[in-house]
């Protein structure tokens, strides 16, 4: 029988849990070898059989006023994450997205151990930032899993290996139609306007937005004769997510359960979205959205400095038009969002459109191909084979 084959996958923030959790499983459907798989992981990781070194709940940052407090601990578990990799020496190392963390871990790494292969799962959005930090990957990855469909050509102009997989998201609507069962489990009439509220994942994301999330509900409310509202949130921060939105006008149905995810998204009408992953989930689900978002002013200071594309939402720049509107930082106030919704909830136009557009949207990101995951797990064993082959 052959050896077992040691796969490290690190994930260091919710998403990347999702994103590790489905290539666990996939690298389990197309390895010819047993595995063994140690690293880093929430609690979909775990389900699948890995064993956290710490939790991610340590590395969960955003913005530069929220790092910079948790900055010992997040040089502490970089230092302990690169040292657990180098000590155990596994044939592959997995970094998945969290890339102030993954970035610097491989930079360790190789370092440590520049033998063992490198593969960054998520392509950095450097062409967003400041692209001219891709030039310096090649000297610490082997292996970029890209996402997006026009990542790959932008990598490879710095030397970095690129493959494009596509993006999970679109494997994960594996029951669809439960809209209806959804508002009958929840007590929410079969007719009444819907609403889904994503406050985000991130403790200091939801104490920002759901004030201003909470203002346009209640404007929303005013014109919108029986309005219901649903909040899917994930465990970590559901005791917040219920908080916030206990003392808003409309009744919502809190629910952290991953099963019922989507079927919350296909039950709204309509969805208001903190800008990331999420959106997509939503997309997938043909929920008409509107984006809203804002971080704190210094992190907003240097972003505007910094940031080379015009949108902030993947399906737009996927397309290269706002196909969802996206209200962000001084746009991000209660009555523009409010009436943004409102446009939706009335608008049939607005709401076909924007269906027309995810569908585009997920054709791009792999829907109706090989899952995403099943060719970001050969693209991982090819680099094992490509780094045991090297001479």
């Amino acid at each position: 029988m052959s050896a077992p084959l040691s796969v490290m996958i690190c994930a260091g923030e919710p998403s990347g849990d999702v994103l590790g959790a489905q290539l666990i499983a996939a690298l389990r459907i197309v390895s010819p070898r047993p595995l063994m798989f140690s690293g880093l992981g929430g609690p979909l990781m775990e389900r699948e059989g890995l064993v956290s070194q710490f939790p991610i709940s340590d590395l969960a940052v955003m913005g530069f006023s929220d790092v910079v407090p948790k900055i010992p601990v997040l040089l502490r578990r970089i230092r302990e994450t690169a040292r657990f990799a180098a000590r155990t020496k596994p044939d592959v190392l997995v970094l998945v997205d969290a890339p102030s963390f993954a970035h610097r871990v491989a930079t360790q790494v190789k370092k440590l151990a520049p033998e063992i292969p490198i593969v960054i799962y998520v392509a950095p959005q450097v062409w967003a930032w400041r692209p001219g930090r891709a030039r310096h990957m090649p000297g610490y990855v082997d292996h970029v899993l890209a996402l997006l469909p026009f990542e790959p050509a932008f990598f490879e102009t710095y030397g970095v290996h690129t493959t494009h997989v596509g993006h999970p998201v679109v494997e994960r609507l594996q029951n669809p139609g439960q809209g209806p069962a959804f508002r009958s489990r929840h007590g929410i009439e079969p007719r009444a306007p819907l609403l889904a509220v994503l406050l985000g994942s991130r403790r200091k994301e939801i104490s920002r937005l759901a004030p201003v999330f909470g203002e346009a509900v209640a404007l929303l409310a005013q014109k919108t004769p029986g309005l219901s509202l649903v909040v899917p949130t994930i465990p970590q921060v559901e005791g917040l997510a219920r908080d916030a939105v206990k003392d808003w006008p409309v009744r919502a149905v809190v629910t952290a359960d991953f099963a019922e995810k989507f079927e919350a998204f296909e039950a709204a009408d309509v969805a208001l979205a903190a800008s990331g992953t999420v959106s997509l989930e939503i997309a997938l689900a043909r929920t008409p959205t509107v984006i809203a978002y804002k971080v704190d002013a210094l992190s907003a200071a240097i972003a505007r400095r910094l940031i080379k594309v015009r949108y902030a939402n993947i399906i737009n720049l996927i397309l290269d038009r706002e196909a969802l509107p996206e209200l962000i930082q001084q746009n991000c106030t209660g009555e523009k969002i409010a009436g943004a919704l409102e446009h939706l909830f009335t608008d049939e136009t607005a709401r076909t459109a924007q269906r027309v557009a995810f569908d585009t949207a997920m054709r791009a990101l792999g829907q109706g191909e090989e899952s995403p995951s099943l060719r970001a797990a050969r693209a991982v064993l090819a680099s094992v084979r490509a780094e045991k082959s090297a001479p």
